[in-house]
């Protein structure tokens, strides 16, 4: 575990991508510039987390490649229709086989229609027992389901982990925070009309903050539509400091105190000057 004064050794600023899909194929064509983009603007590390049981290997290898990036396995609700039961198993070898710095992504999607909730709470619910079991913190995808995803939390109780594109309320925040959870802010409260994400971004205490991009998803407002990327960790750190009236500093060197703190990350100070 790295200290804070550990921490304020690096070289600032230094991010932490708490959740980036860089395995994914929109990536395939440049992932290796990319990467390098990523790296010379400062972005240290990369949490890579797994989807289906089917994309393990796409993670590993992508982990394997980039010595920045670091695997979470699960099985994410919007992929409901493919995960079968004995994934779960398949699940469990590859967290000994390879352990992660969290268990995810998972979680409950109660937005996109014809999701299965009963079913999404089944793998929820077995995937917190595995993260509790292995004393891993999950990532949460928690879109309009806090309620519920907080109901199982604190009957199963991990070891903590981060609301990914957390949205809810603020009352829900501090039901996380309670529960040992930090709040992932990313592209979406860049958009100048998203004004609740922004009070949040805003309001609630730095360190329940950690950065991350969903990249290749969740784009900022300056890219629109387009592909989303690690490298625009930077500028979505400005934002937030220019909300919170302070600097791009401070923020790098507090949500990645918090991302180290709550995903052990021991591997920190070796990273800073990996390829």
């Amino acid at each position: 575990m790295f200290s804070a004064n550990q921490t304020a050794s690096v070289k600032a600023p230094f991010f932490i991508d708490t959740h980036s899909h860089f395995d994914a194929a929109e990536f395939d064509a440049d992932r290796d510039a990319e990467y390098a983009r990523a790296r010379a603007a400062g972005v240290g590390m990369l949490i890579v987390p797994s989807i289906t049981r089917d994309n393990f290997a796409a993670v590993a290898a992508t982990c394997a490649r980039y010595p920045a990036c670091l695997p979470a396995w699960g099985m994410h609700p919007m992929y409901i229709g493919i995960h079968q039961p004995e994934h779960l198993a398949n699940l469990r070898a590859q967290i000994g086989a390879q352990r992660p710095v969290a268990i995810g992504e998972i979680g409950l999607d109660f937005f996109v229609p014809g999701l299965d909730p009963a079913m999404q709470v089944f793998y929820y619910v077995e995937q917190l027992k595995l993260a509790r079991e292995f004393d891993l913190p999950v990532l949460l995808h928690c879109r309009k389901s806090s309620d519920v995803l907080l109901k199982h939390l604190r009957q199963i109780k991990p070891r903590g982990g981060i609301a990914h594109a957390f949205n809810g309320s603020a009352q829900q925040a501090a039901e996380f925070i309670k529960l040992g959870f930090k709040l992932g802010f990313g592209g979406a409260f860049t958009w100048p009309r998203a004004n609740h994400l922004r009070r949040l971004a805003a309001d609630l205490p730095l360190e329940a903050i950690v950065l991350e991009t969903d990249s290749p998803d969740m784009p900022p407002s300056w890219i629109g539509q387009g592909r989303n990327s690690p490298a625009e960790l930077p500028r979505i750190a400005a934002e937030l400091a220019q909300l919170r009236g302070t600097t791009v500093e401070a923020i790098a060197a507090a949500t990645t105190q918090n991302a180290c703190a709550l995903l052990r990350l021991d591997a920190f100070e070796a990273l800073t000057t990996s390829a």
